[in-house]
């Protein structure tokens, strides 16, 4: 293996972590929807190099993370063997790397649109948000969730804004990615309080002071239901033959909850959820069924918000 995969510097800024970009897919995936766009070879170079540059500004985001950490993690007993914690590195040296990252990502993708560059530049600002004080959203109990959870829809737009230039996604989609990524990050949490002692994950991490395992199945309960009501509007509005994969979204949600009950749960590691057989056939069987019912129409379904003429007689 080459040095540089060894090195610390290189493994904060987390590469490992960039299955995590996975939410730009769907915002490609529904903007090709709505624009009937035939991509060209020279498309598929362009959004592969426009999704580099948003692991580049995930990766500038890993970085101060892991840094402005490192006395935190410490108290973990998995994120303890961070290279962070283990090879401190110096502040200059974490300024340079995270500018040169967010340099570069802005560079490959001058020729994007404004929307992309946009959207790119509130992609690094929330990790500055969530990491740099005084803001830090991360030691403030809930806004931790919510500000964290904010990068799907942004990872959404972004995917959006790399074949749509002009408008963005409907906002019951944005908010339906938000809720959703609130689910997931409030299902970490409650992994982690079940799976560390409680005072042992204070010292990791303040909000845990506030949080209990009631209060996150609760949390995470609602943030799924808001981000299924936000789903259904967008669904019914758009095509109504998509209702269909209601209960397959809704199957996903409690697998993923499921996932988050067992003592050693997965979903404290989010980047390694591709390894869990189960979800990714599920996933992938959704996908599937939203490719079907785009070219399908079921004017049956129509039952469902039209008054149904009946007559006895």
């Amino acid at each position: 293996m080459p040095m540089i995969f060894k090195n610390p510097i290189f493994l904060m800024c987390r590469v490992d972590h960039w299955f995590k970009n996975i939410f730009v897919i769907p915002g490609i995936i529904i903007a090709l929807f709505f624009t009937k766009k035939v991509l060209i070879p020279l498309d598929y170079l362009f959004i592969v190099i426009n999704i580099l540059s948003i692991c580049l500004i995930a990766s500038a985001n890993y970085l101060i993370n892991e840094h402005l950490d490192s006395t935190f993690d410490k108290f973990h007993p998995i994120k303890k063997n961070r290279p962070s914690v283990k090879s401190p590195i110096r502040l200059s040296t974490v300024i340079i790397v995270y500018s040169i990252l967010i340099i570069t990502s802005l560079i490959i993708s001058i020729n994007s649109n404004t929307n992309f560059i946009i959207s790119l530049v509130i992609f690094a600002i929330l990790g500055v948000f969530y990491n740099v004080r005084p803001v830090r959203f991360k030691d403030r109990p809930y806004l931790d969730i919510l500000s964290e959870s904010l990068n799907n829809p942004v990872r959404l737009i972004l995917g959006w804004t790399i074949i749509e230039p002009i408008y963005l996604p409907p906002v019951s989609i944005i908010l339906c990615f938000w809720m959703g990524g609130a689910f997931l990050m409030t299902i970490k949490r409650f992994a982690e309080l079940r799976y560390v002692k409680r005072k042992t994950l204070i010292k990791y991490r303040i909000t845990f002071k506030y949080y209990t395992e009631n209060k996150l199945l609760l949390k995470s309960f609602f943030y799924s239901l808001m981000a299924c009501f936000f789903l259904g509007i967008f669904l019914i509005k758009y095509r109504i033959e998509y209702l269909l994969l209601f209960p397959l979204i809704s199957l996903l949600f409690t697998y993923y909850l499921h996932l988050g009950l067992k003592k050693s749960s997965i979903t404290q590691t989010p980047e390694k959820l591709f390894k869990n057989i189960k979800l990714v056939i599920l996933t992938i069987f959704i996908f599937l069924a939203f490719i079907f019912l785009t070219v399908t129409e079921l004017k049956i379904l129509n039952i469902l918000v039209d008054p149904i003429n009946y007559e006895l007689f």
